[in-house]
C-alpha cells in the first residue's frame, strides 16, 4: 500500500510541476514537449503506473477510475492550452489556466481525488 500512497503524493506534485511548466510554455512561447504528447495521459510516469505497474488490487478501488478518467481530462486540458501557447495565442492560453477555467478546475479535482485516495490507504 506504500507503493500506492508513493505513486499518488509524486504524481499531486508532478502535476503542480505541469502547472507551472504550462504558464512558462505560456510566457515564452517554448517548451520541451508538445501538445501531442502531452495529451496522452500515459506519458507521464504516474500515467504509467495507473496503466502498467499500478497494483491490480487497486484497479478495483473506487478511485481507479475517477482517477484515470480525471486525469485523462487533465492532460487534454494540459496540450490545449500548450497548443496555444506554442502558437503565441497567451490570451487563449491564459484564459483556459485562470482561476474557475476547465484545466484548473479539472486539476483540483484530480488533486482531490487522489488525496482522498491517499487518505483510505492504510
Amino acid at each position: 500500500m506504500m507503493e500506492v500512497k508513493e505513486e499518488i503524493g509524486k504524481a499531486i506534485t508532478a502535476h503542480d510541476h505541469w502547472k507551472q511548466k504550462l504558464r512558462q510554455a505560456i510566457d515564452t512561447g517554448e517548451c520541451e514537449s508538445t501538445p501531442d504528447r502531452v495529451k496522452q495521459d500515459y506519458n507521464c510516469s504516474f500515467g504509467k503506473w495507473l496503466h502498467q505497474r499500478i497494483d491490480e488490487n487497486q484497479k478495483h478501488s473506487e478511485y481507479y477510475e475517477a482517477v484515470v478518467s480525471i486525469h485523462a481530462d487533465f492532460h487534454k486540458e494540459a496540450g490545449k492550452i500548450l497548443e496555444l501557447a506554442l502558437t503565441g495565442q497567451k490570451e487563449k492560453a491564459n484564459a483556459l489556466m485562470r482561476l474557475g477555467g476547465d484545466f484548473s478546475t479539472i486539476s483540483t479535482k484530480l488533486t482531490t481525488l487522489m488525496k482522498e485516495w491517499q487518505n483510505i490507504l492504510p
